[in-house]
């Protein structure tokens, strides 16, 4: 029998009385970011299906355990998708997961990230009740976003139990090319194109090859490559799924994976260990044997910061430590929601 939306709430509320922590799970397709926690499983899956969806009106609506492969493929039938291109890591992923991890995929720079996709959502929190954010149309989304917060919070204000969510038209025409180039001189080309009105979608550096996506007009796409050059990659989908999903090489031989956000224009760092350049240089992937207050320095002085993707020594904190003034807000927005600490305890930082 399928699970509702009382369901949690009842659950929820025992733990609450009990002091029982809750480990919110959907498909575990990203069950490993962020820090290990324990608890009892609150398990979404069963919560699932699409409520609401107007193509005309770009906006679906559905319930956290709705599996984001099928998401993906409703829109598609109609030409539309999902613009932050989320990444699954694994087929279990679902719609509650993508906006709690808040991870966004090649697209993300030029569509924008998930936060900006969310239009409203549908909370039960730590007192098992049920709170509606924001709402199903842009004008509905004012005064304090909370719905928006919700991205990237790791479940630990409560459980999303529902979303709405902008989609966008899929482009008419899609190329790929490839150029050989430095880590100085894509950085300095990514820079220069993005101050240009280039339909470039997406972007990666890696090992001496630039890789850039165009998305748009037919004529468009067409007067961008003839402008930027480069080699045509055959199988581009396939070759920009695979970045998405983290299946080559350069993620699969990793102990350990930072994610340095930084800004576009910040130089090349100079850490032991290979790099992959996304976003125009916003994002760059690090694998690397050194510490964690060395790297973590670097992407300081950066004017950016580091987490901790994956592996490594999960001791010394998966987030950038917060300054305390912003952790007290943090802090007190986790008091306001789930007074009792019950959700995902531990997850994002220690005792939060």
């Amino acid at each position: 029998m399928d699970t509702t939306r009382q369901d949690f709430a009842d659950r929820i509320g025992h733990a609450t009385g009990t002091k029982t922590p809750l480990r919110i799970r959907g498909g575990g397709s990203k069950d490993w970011y962020g820090q290990d926690v324990q608890g009892t499983v609150l398990d979404t899956t069963t919560y699932r299906g699409i409520t609401d969806y107007e193509p005309t009106e770009l906006v679906i609506t559905a319930r956290c355990g709705t599996p984001l492969a099928e998401i993906e493929a409703h829109l598609a039938q109609h030409g539309q998708m999902l613009a932050f291109e989320p990444p699954h890591f694994g087929p279990g992923a679902t719609i509650g997961g993508t906006v709690a991890a808040g991870l966004s995929g090649p697209r993300r720079r030029a569509a924008g990230a998930v936060r900006d996709f969310v239009l409203g959502a549908v909370l039960v929190d730590g007192k098992g009740e049920t709170l509606h954010f924001g709402g199903k149309v842009m004008k509905n989304v004012a005064g304090y976003d909370v719905s928006r917060l919700l991205a990237g919070s790791l479940g630990v204000f409560g459980l999303i139990a529902e979303v709405s969510l902008k989609v966008l038209p899929q482009p008419v025409a899609e190329c790929t090319v490839r150029l050989h180039m430095n880590e100085d001189e894509a950085l300095r080309r990514l820079n220069e194109w993005g101050g240009q009105p280039l339909p470039v979608s997406a972007s990666s550096w890696h090992d001496g090859v630039l890789t850039v996506r165009l998305s748009g007009a037919r004529s468009a796409v067409d007067a961008a490559r003839k402008r930027i050059g480069g080699e045509l990659l055959d199988d581009a989908d396939g070759w920009w799924r695979a970045l998405r999903e983290h299946d080559g090489a350069f993620f699969a031989d990793a102990d350990s994976m930072w994610r340095l956000s930084l800004p576009t224009v910040a130089p090349p760092l100079a850490l032991q260990g290979p790099q992959l350049i996304e976003w125009g240089g916003a994002q760059r992937w690090l694998r690397t044997d050194a510490d964690a207050a060395t790297v973590r320095a670097a992407a300081g002085k950066a004017g950016g910061h580091a987490t901790l993707f994956r592996g490594g020594d999960g001791s010394v904190g998966v987030f950038q430590p917060l300054a305390p003034a912003v952790l007290a807000i943090h802090h007190q927005l986790k008091n306001v929601f789930d007074p009792a600490g019950v959700f995902n305890r531990g997850r994002m930082y220690k005792d939060f």
